[in-house]
């Protein structure tokens, strides 16, 4: 079992720029993926970033390429998303989850992630 947990949501300014954190508890963080995904009120779940286990190959949605960065710190057992240059259309609600699987690389869909973590607000004022 593993338990996700996110943080650094919030309000900010178009332009602004936050940081949310991830700490993973439960089995031995190294051994997945992790990704970023997002939903915002009445819209379906979208991915916003991946990254591996060693955290040396990344992958992002179109919508936040050159904005944010996802990065992981094994040895603290978390992800990071930092988040620059906001927008109102990124408000959503922020997931962090876990992919398990042993074989291939980082992926973009939902249904490939074991463990989601409970969310984190980020809004985004014009």
């Amino acid at each position: 079992q593993v338990q996700l947990v996110e943080s650094g949501g919030g309000l900010v300014q178009a332009g602004g720029s936050l940081r949310l954190s991830c700490a993973a508890s439960g089995r031995t963080f190294s051994n997945y993926h992790m990704g970023w995904f997002r939903q915002a009120p009445g819209k379906e779940r979208e991915f916003v970033a991946a990254i591996n286990r060693s955290g040396g190959s990344t992958l992002y949605a179109e919508s936040v390429k050159g904005r944010f960065t996802i990065s992981r710190d094994n040895a603290k057992n978390t992800e990071y998303l930092q988040m620059n240059s906001l927008k109102p259309e990124d408000t959503a609600v922020y997931y962090c989850a876990a992919d398990f699987s042993p074989f291939g690389g980082v992926r973009d869909k939902g249904y490939a992630y074991d463990y989601w973590g409970q969310g984190t607000q980020v809004t985004v004022s014009s």
